[in-house]
């Protein structure tokens, strides 16, 4: 009797309803893909099939829809590709990028893997960001030609001395701001100098900055010069080069359309994001950003081939293929998105109907084993 066709068929069916139910279990679960029972019939040599199998249960790996969390550390992947983390000693692979910053510094997920970038697992650094000092001015401004030719002696107390003044702020070695201000004295037609001045003191030994325009009022034969100063306050002595690239000399008033200067105080870590390239930039009190590291993402030529291990992670295997790494937005991968997460690809809607379906196939291989014991007890009961 058929017995065996029928069973298998409710072997089937019941496999069927678990991987249906495992995806409507998971349909909040961020980052999780959908799974599909794909089924094969059995013959193995008979006229009369003997049944049907479970072939396979395949992964669907579509994207799922992207949803504002807010938070700078959840992140997702729009596009291909995985996130590679370090759960146990083993490198696993996922979609889920939720994740905190340690107290040793290192940014994991809720079951302790750990993000990994080129050099292992991502950490960020617990000291703050070393004061700079200033090594560079940048300055463009108009110098008014109609301005009245200066002879005088320059003296930065005697505002007759010198055409026109500004002020920026530049940093020593250990962080200290300091007051610089600028002279620009108009020496002869089309010709000035520059003067630099540190706390209002100008080193006695200071030589101008010769600046020359040409009839069209740009700059003419211009290179940038560096002013030194000596600190008492025991940092390293202050040498910048004052830029004064794209000036000009019109008869308009004077004005700076542009002032920069390279250096910044000490300052201290504040606050994460990371970018879509995968750059993670640390915020530091003093308003300066630095890149601290990088997330390196993952691919596969057959990710259906990828082992699901659970927590949201999965594992490469023979039929996966070797892992391909890259950066973010880069080729084949996908580009980072903070602030959001990738939720589950499950559509409710569609894995009810299959629950439906899965039902009607489990009740229907039920009554062919109850057709068949029907014929069967008819059979015995002929004698």
């Amino acid at each position: 009797m058929g017995f065996s066709q029928a069973l298998s068929g409710l072997n089937a069916a019941s496999s069927n309803l678990n991987v249906v139910s495992n995806n409507i279990a998971n349909s909040q679960t961020v980052g999780f893909k959908s799974a599909t029972a794909q089924f094969a019939d059995v013959y193995a040599g008979a006229k009369v099939g003997l049944g049907v199998r479970v072939a396979a249960v395949m992964q669907n790996f579509t994207a799922g829809n992207l949803e504002s969390t807010g938070r700078g550390l959840d992140l997702a992947i729009s596009g291909s590709g995985f996130f590679r983390l370090e759960q146990a000693g083993q490198v696993v692979y996922s979609r889920n990028g939720q994740l905190t910053l340690t107290p040793e510094g290192y940014l994991q997920n809720a079951l302790g893997a750990r993000l990994l970038g080129a050099n292992g697992a991502i950490q960020v650094p617990a000291d703050g960001l070393q004061a700079r000092p200033t090594e560079e001015v940048a300055v463009t401004l108009n110098l008014d030609s109609a301005s009245d030719i200066i002879t005088a002696t320059f003296d930065p107390t005697d505002a007759n001395t010198y055409s026109y003044a500004n002020t920026a702020t530049v940093f020593d070695s250990l962080g200290n701001a300091h007051e610089l201000t600028m002279y620009f004295t108009k020496t002869g037609i089309n010709t000035w100098e520059a003067r630099t001045a540190i706390d209002g003191v100008v080193p006695a030994t200071q030589s101008p900055q010769a600046v020359s325009f040409n009839t069209s009022g740009l700059l003419d034969g211009y290179a940038p010069s560096t002013f030194e100063f000596a600190m008492s306050n025991g940092a390293e002595d202050i040498s910048f080069e004052l830029d004064l690239a794209g000036s000009s000399q019109f008869g308009n008033d004077f004005e700076v359309a542009s002032l920069t200067q390279s250096g910044y105080t000490a300052g201290s870590l504040v606050g994460l994001t990371v970018d879509q390239n995968g750059d993670i930039v640390g915020n530091y009190s003093n308003e300066r950003k630095q890149v601290i590291g990088q997330v390196l993402l993952a691919n596969f030529r057959s990710p259906e081939g990828l082992q699901p291990v659970g927590d949201n992670a999965w594992v490469e295997t023979a039929a996966s293929g070797q892992p391909l790494l890259g950066v973010a937005g880069v080729g084949q991968f996908g580009s980072l998105e903070s602030g959001v997460v990738e939720t589950s690809n499950v559509d409710l809607t569609k894995e009810l109907v299959n629950l439906i379906v899965a039902q009607r196939n489990f009740q229907a291989n039920a009554q062919s084993v109850k057709t068949q014991s029907d014929v069967l007890e008819q059979a015995v009961n002929l004698r």
